[in-house]
């Protein structure tokens, strides 16, 4: 199954930076998919192949019979899931790094000409309580190109839950029959393939897809959670101008620190 140690950090990692619903979408997959998928499918699917037989010593025909009857391991189907819905939040991941590192890097260009200065200080600090990545607690906000970036970090995954569970359907369903039968070359006839464990399979295919189900519902929820934010940020400014029509430099002042909270 190889080390899931690197992807598992770099959850991690990405959890600090990630909302109340995207944090347990993470404990979800780390707990429910990659460690159970990586403890029991061992013992589960070890014999996937070797306890696939058919009623015939024709040679070959088992090897085509379970090529055409499983096209792709479900072992394999499901780390390739787990690799596929991982990507956005890692790529959201290197988005908060490179933004945090270059603020980390325009902040340490600006203190060099501030010291030339004491009028250039006093524009380096006008110029950091404007929406900067991290708030005064050294934490992200959740706002501008990182909210946008999330945001479809959230849709993408959504879209390969449901992608991946549509092809589990059409490849071999959610249960595993018994008995298979199978007529293709180089078989002499209709010949009868059975498979080992099929209940005890069956019931973890159903645990796996009842986990992509909770992952894809955590999604639709947070999905619902960033636009009710983003309506209720429309209306916050609505009201300021509303009652302060001129005052744009208040209204900025005020929405600096009203972020997505994390």
């Amino acid at each position: 199954m190889g080390d899931w140690n690197l992807l598992g950090k770099l959850l991690e990692k990405a959890q600090e930076h990630s909302t109340v619903v995207g944090k347990v979408w993470l404990t979800v997959l780390f707990i429910f998919r990659i460690l159970i998928l990586s403890a029991a499918t061992e013992k589960v699917w070890g014999d996937e192949q070797s306890g696939f037989t058919c009623d015939t010593k024709q040679p070959g025909c088992e090897n085509v019979c379970y090529d055409i009857t499983f096209p792709i391991s479900h072992v394999r189907f499901w780390v390739l899931q787990i690799i596929f819905v991982s990507t956005p939040t890692l790529i959201y991941l290197g988005h908060i790094l490179h933004l945090v590192r270059m603020e980390d890097k325009q902040k340490e260009k600006e203190r060099v000409h501030a010291n030339h200065s004491e009028k250039q200080a006093l524009i380096v600090d006008a110029t950091h309580k404007k929406a900067l990545v991290r708030d005064e607690k050294g934490r992200v906000r959740l706002q501008g190109e990182l909210l946008r970036t999330y945001v479809f970090n959230v849709i993408f995954k959504t879209l390969f839950e449901v992608g991946f569970i549509v092809a589990q359907y059409f490849l071999y369903g959610f249960e595993l029959k018994p008995m298979y039968t199978c007529d293709r070359p180089p078989c002499p006839n209709v010949v009868n393939c059975y498979i080992s464990r099929p209940t005890e399979k069956t019931i973890f295919i159903i645990f796996m897809l009842g986990v992509a189900s909770v992952s894809l519902f955590l999604n639709l929820i947070e999905i619902y959670h960033l636009g009710f934010t983003k309506c209720r940020q429309d209306l916050f400014k609505e009201i300021l101008l509303f009652h302060n029509p001129f005052g744009i430099l208040s209204f900025e002042k005020n929405l600096i620190g009203f972020h997505i909270r994390l």
